[in-house]
């Protein structure tokens, strides 16, 4: 059976080892299209609604500052989420394809996991604010990692309020100052940046979602790109079913450019009031990886 690691995880979004070797992955849906040009163009902001509202139209304006364009963002809030779902994930090391995975995330706290695959369950991880725990249940082993060593590895300000963003469709940066919020084709493109790192994000005109999301680590030309499709209303906000992440970023190793693709499928979505349970235990016999 093929080895689960850290990548296994929907902490792929960010993470991939460092042999990944520049792959095209197959799946329904096709490659992600390239991200449309940036030419100067009208500039707009969006109803001042979080929520599905079919009546509302945007509004041409001078340009919004960064406070007025975020909070027209429609975001979703809950307290308790939980998801069953499908991955596929494709590296030089690994290619996954259809394994189950459970999440399921208590807000601004936890996010557990539970991946498995022919019906054994090869994966449990458990996300904090402070650290990244994952169980390979197979080889009877567990690994801890922290949010600032995987930054540096990675040349990415990772953290779980990020990854938490990127699980439910949220913009993944808290506010900060823009450097362009402008009207682009049928989206509000909403650029922002933090440290080395520039995050352009695609927001629907019509209904307000994050629909793509472009994150470019300055000197190293590292980029994340994620696309969110198949929104669907839930519990009054509109969730996206399938999300793409496509990573190409410059091996350390050996200077060369390599790709990781990780495709997510949700079937079944909820938010919920109490507490799903979060059961994480590393039994005695488990060996540390260092």
């Amino acid at each position: 059976m093929i080895k689960y690691q850290l990548v296994t995880l929907l902490l792929s979004v960010l993470l991939c080892s460092e042999g990944c070797r520049r792959h095209h992955m197959s799946h329904s849906t096709g490659p992600a299209p390239a991200l449309p040009s940036l030419p100067d163009s009208t500039l707009a902001t969006l109803p001042a609604t979080g929520k599905i509202d079919s009546t509302t139209t945007p509004t041409l304006s001078t340009r919004p500052g960064i406070e007025e364009a975020r909070s027209n963002v429609a975001e979703i809030d809950f307290r308790y989420l939980t998801a069953k779902s499908k991955i596929s994930f494709k590296s030089r090391d690994q290619d996954i394809d259809n394994a189950n995975v459970n999440i399921r995330v208590r807000k601004d706290s936890l996010i557990w996991m539970s991946i498995s695959k022919l019906g054994i369950e090869a994966v449990r991880g458990l996300i904090t604010k402070d650290s990244i725990v994952i169980i390979d249940k197979i080889h009877r082993e567990y690994s801890v990692y922290d949010f600032p060593t995987l930054s540096k590895q990675f040349n990415f300000d990772m953290n779980f309020d990020l990854l938490q963003a990127l699980i439910v469709g949220n913009l993944p940066l808290p506010k900060r100052p823009a450097q362009k919020v402008k009207n682009e084709r049928d989206y509000l493109l909403l650029r922002q940046s933090e440290g080395k790192v520039l995050v352009e994000n695609y927001i629907g005109e019509q209904d307000r979602k994050l629909k793509k999301l472009m994150v470019t680590e300055q000197p190293t030309k590292n980029t994340l790109r994620l696309d969110y499709e198949d929104f669907t209303s839930l519990s009054n906000f509109l969730f996206p079913y399938t999300s793409l992440v496509t990573l190409d970023y410059k091996s350390k190793t050996d200077g060369q450019f390599y790709q990781t693709l990780l495709r997510i499928k949700h079937s079944k979505v909820e938010m919920v009031e109490k507490s799903p349970g979060f059961p994480f235990n590393i039994p005695a016999n488990y060996k540390r990886r260092p």
